[in-house]
């Protein structure tokens, strides 16, 4: 059964439709049809929103933001582009806007990317659908979407496994470098990440399906927006803001392989829970994040510490802090606070920060940013950008990192880098085309 209404006051037409799909399989199917552009797909716990079809889009570059909502606009920024990014989406033709995108890590330092880059990418999008276990819901603008549900009947492509294990002896020398600075005190702890690349295409809505369903994330996505294609199961999150002030994020620091094996896993669980480097690893992010929201919010507290947190193929150490906002803050200045994660980044985030633009090639791109989805009543979801595959330019790659600090052991945290690459490296899909990519 179909119900459609259509709200005249915010130019928003809706209609439910029931379904009984899978709704992972449902969603990704929906991206791969062709029936939306510019798109991102987003799970939050129990529903998978799908957006695409912009109605304009906010975009930021080093020192500059521009906007196609209510017009044409460009202006400057210094500092941190959030809460001009928050007053460009207000500019949009209705009231009750929705909106998703992405922010590179770089955005952070927007010094270290070339003056024509595009370090973050908001839209607001003209068909969102929200997917549940048993129904559709579609929000429209100005017009009925005609929503052709597709059949995810067929059988799964198969996936071909990326191999990650060969020994990254460029990686090992970083790791090294790092814990020399970190001896001469420049920093306390540092996040050194290593590519792989993906020696073909990858069909990213397939992936994204086959990835996730090996995975317990926090939030996954798939996106293909702005020119970047990327499908991720993110491990935590970098803010939840409710709109009604509490805002939240999630450090997740320490980690021991997931092998399958009930007693082997509780085994490594105790072994983390014990271990004095990872516990001292985990402890000091969740200070600096309690730091960071106490310095907008009040009652700040820790909710939840040291618990356990199982993702796809790793276990990680995870705590919960929370601030209250006061009315005069968003979830747009929360998110400034903590961007990007202490958990991709390190401590303290400055000088940490300079040492990987010092440390790794290139740059990082949407590696350890963050997919965000948010509303203008302030309500704002941003996933830790991680276990992903990433797409652009004719190149496909994976990417992970691992935190070094005093007590670190380049061997151990290549090898920390290999268990986080196995959330994501056996279950890629080739694109149909099978064509080779270039190295990135």
């Amino acid at each position: 059964m179909n119900r459609s209404t259509t709200l005249g006051a915010d130019d928003y037409v809706h209609t439910v439709r029931r379904h009984n799909s899978d709704p992972l399989a449902l969603a990704a199917a929906i991206a791969a049809s062709g029936q939306l552009t510019d798109y991102v797909v987003y799970e939050q716990p129990g529903h998978w929103y799908v957006a695409g079809n912009p109605i304009g889009a906010v975009t930021v570059g080093p020192g500059r933001l521009h906007t196609t909502l209510g017009g044409d606009h460009t202006e400057s920024w210094t500092g941190t582009p959030w809460p001009r990014i928050r007053a460009a989406l207000d500019r949009a033709p209705v009231p009750r806007w929705r909106a998703y995108g992405w922010a590179c890590f770089e955005l952070y330092r927007p010094d270290t990317a070339s003056p024509d880059d595009v370090l973050a990418h908001f839209m607001v999008p003209g068909v969102e659908l929200e997917i549940t276990e048993t129904t559709v819901h579609s929000r429209c603008y100005g017009a009925p979407f005609t929503l052709d549900l597709p059949d995810i009947t067929a059988t799964a492509p198969a996936p071909a496994p990326v191999p990650v294990g060969e020994v990254d002896t460029a990686y090992l020398r970083r790791v090294r470098h790092a814990l020399d600075r970190i001896h001469h005190g420049e920093f306390h702890k540092v996040i050194m990440s290593r590519q792989v690349d993906v020696p073909f295409a990858v069909d990213m809505p397939a992936s994204y399906v086959a990835v996730r369903r090996n995975n317990t994330p926090a939030r996954s996505f798939l996106l293909d927006l702005g020119g970047w294609q990327a499908a991720g199961v993110s491990p935590e999150t970098v803010l939840e803001a409710d709109g009604a002030g509490l805002a939240a994020t999630q450090p997740l620091a320490g980690t021991r392989a997931r092998t399958g094996d009930a007693g082997h896993d509780r085994a490594l669980r105790d072994a983390l829970l014990t271990d004095p480097k990872e516990v001292y690893e985990h402890a000091t992010s969740v200070r600096l994040a309690y730091d960071e929201l106490d310095s907008l919010g009040s009652a700040t507290r820790v909710s939840e510490f040291l618990t356990v947190k199982e993702r796809g193929s790793v276990q990680h150490l995870a705590s919960r802090v929370e601030t209250l906002l006061p009315p005069e803050q968003s979830g747009w200045d929360a998110l400034a606070a903590v961007f990007p994660a202490i958990t991709a980044s390190g401590i303290p985030k400055a000088p940490a920060c300079a040492a990987i633009g010092d440390l790794e090639p290139g740059t990082r791109g949407l590696y350890s940013g963050t997919v965000v989805r948010a509303d203008s009543t302030g309500v704002l979801d941003a996933a830790l950008v991680l276990r992903a595959v990433y797409q652009r330019g004719g190149r496909s790659w994976l990417r992970a990192g691992a935190g070094v600090v005093t007590g670190s052991t380049p061997e151990r945290e290549h090898e920390e880098t290999c268990e986080k690459l196995a959330c994501i490296a056996p279950y890629l899909v080739p694109a149909r085309s099978h064509s080779a990519v270039r190295p990135r």
